[in-house]
């Protein structure tokens, strides 16, 4: 049968299987920049808005969190 084309479900602003989707990766590199200052600055409130930030965008606190762990 010839059926209309519909490509693969993918999750919104995804672009496919060819790698990472940009928009998300500037999300997560901003995420990250700032939890950093956060945590740099022991700002707890801060770290909690940008949790809240992260859920609202669907990223997982394991994507920014943990990078600038010197402590």
């Amino acid at each position: 049968m010839d059926s209309v084309d519909v490509p693969d479900a993918a999750p919104a602003g995804s672009h496919g299987s060819k790698g990472p989707d940009p928009r998300q990766a500037a999300l997560i590199a901003s995420l990250r920049a700032r939890y950093a200052i956060a945590d740099q600055r022991q700002d707890a409130e801060a770290k909690r808005a940008l949790f809240k930030e992260a859920v609202y965008l669907g990223i997982l606190p394991d994507a920014y969190q943990g990078t600038s762990s010197a402590a």
